[in-house]
């Protein structure tokens, strides 16, 4: 196979469909990457559509989020209103409690499981955190 030179400028797209580009990289580097897409989305206009399975990093870093349980459309808005309590256990059979995320001021999902959940009455304040 020949060798071929990338060039950026004959890359230009008003369109980037993406598929869970941040699968298998680092906390750093999935924040990088989603960055780098906002700039691109920013400073272009390009338009980036983008499957990310981390709802947290989906809600902070997208303008509208599509929940598509089994092929089928189960909510489609804002980041505020599609990842809501209701929404988390309808598409993942997954109970969860949402609030606001303190750096974005986007939702942010925290999952609930059957270990490490503290008790109502134990419950922690908002920003306190124990080992």
């Amino acid at each position: 196979m020949p060798a071929t030179r990338w060039s950026p400028g004959a890359q230009r797209t008003g369109l980037l469909l993406l598929d869970e580009p941040t699968t298998f990289h680092d906390a750093g580097h999935r924040i990088e990457a989603l960055d780098l897409l906002t700039d691109l989305n920013r400073s272009r206009g390009t338009t980036i559509v983008v499957v990310l399975r981390d709802l947290n990093l989906a809600a902070r870093y997208v303008d509208h989020l599509i929940a598509l349980p089994d092929g089928g459309l189960h909510a489609s808005g804002t980041p505020a209103e599609v990842l809501t309590e209701e929404t988390v256990r309808a598409v993942f059979d997954l109970d969860s409690r949402i609030i606001g995320d303190p750096l974005s001021g986007r939702p942010l999902m925290l999952p609930i499981g059957r270990h490490h959940v503290l008790g109502r009455a134990e419950a922690l304040p908002v920003g306190e955190a124990t080992g």
